[in-house]
C-alpha cells in the first residue's frame, strides 16, 4: 500500500537549484559526486570490514524524543485544533542560529556521546539493576559498534548520553533513586500503566548543570550526590540515523532516537547557548507549524513526528515503543539524490538505494526531474524535498523490526 505525507500541493516543476538549508540534510549534493541514476557509475561495494572501519570515523550521538501530558501544575485544557490530533505533546528545541550543524532547526534534545558517558564507574550506580531490569533494555549493540574500550554496553551508555545531554539544554533530569529498582523475580509492570516521571529536585541545580556543559564527567558526580542514577530504563530504542554525506569537512554523526513517555510534563529551562526556544506540541501541530513555515524541522525529526502521528494517545505510543525496542532498529544512512528541480532522500528499502552503502560519498545527481523519476517507481522508501519547507514521504515497502511507517 502506497504511504504519501504531503504538506500542499508540489510547486510547478522548473529546473531550478535550491539551497535547502540544515547542514547534512537538504543541502543541495556537492560537485564532484556520481552523476546519473542510482547504479550508473557506483564505487565498488564495500565490505563489512571498510563499513566497520568508516563507522568509527563518525561521531556517536543519542538523541531523546520526549513526549508527555499535564504539566506540573495540573491538567491542560482540552486541546484544539492541530493540538487535538494526540493527547500528548513532544518536546522541540529550537537551535541557535550560530550553531555549526543545523542552525535554527527544531530538534529533539541530545548531542555527542562522550568518554564519561563510557565510564565504568557508572556500574556502581547501575550494579543494583543488573538483573532482568536491564535485560529489557532491547537487543546489545554488536561489537563494532562499541567504542573502544568501554565498559559499558552501548545500550546503557547512549542512553546515560541522552539524558546527559536533555538536562544540560534544557533542564529535564530523568533520574531514579540507585536502590529502585524492580525484584529480580518481579514480573515487568504493564508499560501503560507505569508511566515514569522525571525528577524534581528540592535543589536548585543550576550550579550542577553550568559544571556539566563545562565537564561532562560531573554528571556522574551529580547523581552520586543525589544518590540516583540515570534512568535509562524510560529510555526506548525508537531508530539509527546516519548523517547524509555533503561535504567532505560536513559534521557527521551515528546517533540512535529514543522515546521517553512521561506521565507528567517536566519543568524546563534553556541553556540560551545551543538552544534558544522550546516548545511542547503534539505531531500533528509540529507538522502543521513546519509547513507553515513557523518552525524548520531537519527530515529525520519530520519522518519521526508523522510516525508519531498513528498514535492519538501517549499510552499507546508508550506500550508500542516498549514492546518494539526489543526489536532493535535498522541502521538508515540518507542517500542524496540531486534532481533539477529538488531532492529525493533515499532510505534502505527504496528501489534505488544501492545494496552495499558507502559509507562516504554515496550520492547522485542527476539532471531529470523529480516528476519523471517517481513516474515509474514500485518499490519506494524515500523523502522527496522540494523546497525547504515541502517534504514528502513515499513508502511502498513493509516496516522491519515491528515498525510502524509515518502516517
Amino acid at each position: 500500500m502506497l504511504m504519501v505525507i504531503e504538506a500542499r500541493p508540489p510547486p510547478p516543476p522548473e529546473p531550478k537549484s535550491r539551497g535547502l538549508g540544515g547542514r547534512g540534510y537538504g543541502e543541495q549534493t556537492p560537485a564532484g559526486s556520481s552523476s546519473g541514476l542510482p547504479g550508473a557509475a557506483v564505487e565498488a561495494p564495500a565490505g563489512p570490514e571498510a563499513m566497520k572501519s568508516s563507522l568509527q570515523q563518525w561521531r556517536r550521538a543519542a538523541t531523546l524524543m520526549v513526549a508527555s501530558r499535564g504539566g506540573p501544575g495540573g491538567p491542560p485544557p482540552p486541546p484544539t485544533g492541530p493540538a487535538a490530533a494526540q493527547d500528548y505533546q513532544v518536546l522541540l528545541l529550537k537551535r541557535s542560529e550560530h550553531s555549526h550543524f543545523m542552525p535554527g532547526a527544531s530538534v529533539f534534545p541530545g548531542g555527542v556521546l562522550e568518554e564519561a558517558d563510557l565510564t565504568p564507574e557508572w556500574l556502581d550506580l547501575l550494579r543494583p539493576h543488573r538483573g532482568p531490569p536491564l535485560s529489557r533494555l532491547g537487543r546489545a549493540r554488536p561489537q563494532q559498534d562499541r567504542p573502544a574500550a568501554s565498559a559499558l554496553p552501548n545500550e546503557v551508555a547512549f542512553r546515560i548520553c541522552a539524558i546527559r545531554e536533555t538536562f544540560e539544554e534544557c533542564g529535564i533530569l530523568l533520574l531514579r533513586p540507585a536502590g529502585d529498582s524492580p525484584g529480580r523475580e518481579d514480573p515487568p509492570p504493564p508499560p501503560h500503566l507505569q508511566l515514569p516521571r522525571a525528577l524534581e529536585p528540592l535543589l536548585d541545580l543550576a550550579h550542577w548543570r553550568a559544571k556539566i556543559q563545562k565537564d561532562p564527567h560531573q554528571f556522574l558526580q551529580l547523581c552520586q550526590h543525589l544518590n540516583c542514577a540515570p534512568n535509562i530504563w524510560a529510555l526506548q530504542e525508537w531508530s539509527n540515523w546516519l548523517t547524509p554525506f555533503v561535504r567532505k569537512d560536513g559534521r557527521r554523526f551515528d546517533t540512535f532516537f529514543y522515546v521517553c513517555c512521561l506521565a507528567g510534563k517536566p519543568r524546563t529551562s534553556l541553556d540560551m547557548e545551543e538552544v534558544v526556544s522550546l516548545k511542547w506540541l503534539s505531531p500533528t501541530e509540529a507538522i502543521e507549524k513546519f509547513t507553515s513555515k513557523e518552525i524548520w524541522l531537519p527530515p529525520p525529526q519530520f519522518y519521526e513526528l508523522a510516525r508519531f502521528c498513528n498514535f492519538s494517545s501517549l499510552s499507546d505510543l508508550h506500550r508500542f515503543s516498549v514492546d518494539r525496542a526489543l526489536e532493535g532498529c535498522e541502521k538508515w544512512l540518507i542517500i542524496l539524490l540531486s534532481t533539477s528541480n529538488g531532492i529525493i532522500q533515499l532510505l534502505p528499502g527504496d528501489e534505488l538505494y544501492p545494496e552495499n552503502t558507502i559509507l562516504e560519498d554515496n550520492n547522485w545527481s542527476t539532471k531529470k526531474k523529480i516528476e519523471e523519476i517517481m513516474k515509474d517507481a514500485k518499490k519506494m522508501h524515500r523523502i522527496v524535498i522540494y523546497e525547504r519547507h515541502l517534504y514528502n514521504i513515499h513508502i511502498t515497502i513493509k516496516a522491519k523490526y515491528k515498525h510502524i511507517h509515518p502516517q
